[in-house]
């Protein structure tokens, strides 16, 4: 095949205007904050991802496969049941600081959170940090 397979696309729709539009009280206000944080982070401006993931930065990959693609560096979603961070590629050993980050499940790049006030913000700073470099040193082009 060898061509661009990703399914979540970016959008024009605004990630502000989506974080707004969130209806549930404590998930708007934690997807206000992680839009301000990744944006302080990165430095890159968010941008949708399908309907509901704010990314931010964007790399190209391609699998032994064939299969590539392009997709956001880090971002998150504020689903219905939790919040989900993106740490990406997904599978680094993080564990030394996932162990001081509080109550959180784990998915291959997924971070599931159900409130920021459950994790220490800090520490989840630090895992994001730590994804954004481990994503420039494996590709290091994008942004």
């Amino acid at each position: 095949m060898g061509q661009a397979e990703n399914k979540t696309q970016p959008t024009q729709v605004s990630p502000a205007d989506h974080v707004a539009s969130i209806e549930h009280p404590v998930r708007r206000s934690d997807a206000e904050t992680l839009l301000d944080m990744m944006s302080r982070i990165t430095g890159w401006e968010a941008r949708m991802w399908g309907p509901s993931i704010v990314g931010f930065g964007e790399y190209h990959y391609k699998y032994d496969s064939g299969r590539e693609g392009d997709f956001m560096r880090t971002g998150f979603s504020a689903r219905k049941a939790n919040l989900v961070v993106y740490i990406m590629p997904g599978y680094t050993d993080f564990s030394s600081i996932l162990a001081r980050l509080g109550k959180h499940k784990l998915g291959k790049s997924c971070l599931y959170i159900n409130k920021l006030a459950d994790v220490d913000l800090d520490v989840l700073e630090e895992l994001i940090r730590a994804g954004l470099a481990d994503m420039a040193e494996k590709y290091p082009d994008g942004a």
